[in-house]
């Protein structure tokens, strides 16, 4: 059972917006306050509504995905910012040779928001970021963490059933596979849900990369409820639970949303 925001630009562009607005937004500034002028990077902007927030704030926005599809759907919801010259969209591996030229130490903050967990080998990108970092500069992180009831984004499955199972995605082997064909599962569904199965990562995996690529914490906050389920569910976001949050392993079970601010240690 697909939700609706898979099938409604709009509605996903709404939901990128508000959650941006009104939960990732203040999470940054609690740290890092957003001036006018500011440099901010999106990588897997997709449809572009967590930037528009940034935009509003006065900040100079880039937004990048693989996709061209998607960045022309950014554009129809962003262009005005880009008339103006605050916006740049961007259709381009991050690793080009041309892009890193263009962008070396370029930014005050990048953005990884709902993308982290669908990226091949995140230790390679997240040392790489720091060639894109002005000094001083931050990372923000917004992830489900992979062991989390659904960590393998099997709510996707059209059958209604997987849709709404916990922790399929952590079947060994090639039993999840046998399981989302024997449910009727298509096989480009089947194909992305294996993907994210290649590519999820833990909160322990994460902050041990954080910190062999030269990344200190500068803020973290998990979730019990992601706060876009509010508007996906109509659930209440909330805070994990200290005592959860304090054990290691446990709390990826248990915890589905995490965010994190990260900056080069030296």
């Amino acid at each position: 059972m697909s939700l609706a925001q898979h099938k409604d630009d709009r509605l996903r562009f709404e939901q990128q917006l508000t959650n941006s607005r009104n939960d990732v937004i203040p999470f940054i500034e609690a740290h890092f306050p957003l001036r006018p002028g500011m440099q901010v990077m999106e990588i897997g902007c997709g449809e572009g509504g967590v930037l528009q927030p940034f935009l509003e704030k006065g900040c100079h926005c880039v937004g990048v995905d693989l996709v061209p599809a998607r960045i022309a759907l950014a554009r129809s919801f962003l262009g005005d910012y880009e008339k103006e010259g605050r916006l740049r969209l961007i259709a381009q591996n991050i690793y080009d040779v041309d892009f890193h030229g263009a962008f070396q130490h370029a930014f005050d903050l990048i953005l990884l928001k709902d993308a982290i967990e669908h990226i091949p080998d995140q230790e390679r990108l997240i040392g790489y970021l720091k060639t894109l970092l002005k000094p001083g500069g931050q990372v923000f992180f917004g992830f489900p963490p992979w062991y989390m009831p659904h960590g393998g984004h099997q709510q996707i499955c059209q059958n209604r059933l997987l849709s709404m199972l916990p922790y399929i995605h952590l079947l060994p082997g090639r039993l999840y596979p046998a399981l989302l064909k024997t449910f009727g599962e298509k096989p480009d569904t089947i194909h992305e849900l294996l993907d994210v199965k290649s590519t999820g990562i833990s909160i322990e995996r994460f902050e041990r990369i954080v910190k062999k690529q030269g990344f200190r914490v500068s803020s973290r906050c998990h979730f019990l409820i992601n706060p876009i389920y509010r508007y996906k569910f109509g659930l209440k976001p909330r805070r994990q639970a200290a005592f959860i949050t304090a054990l290691p392993w446990l709390r990826d079970f248990l915890t589905t949303c995490v965010y994190y601010l990260i900056t080069p240690a030296e």
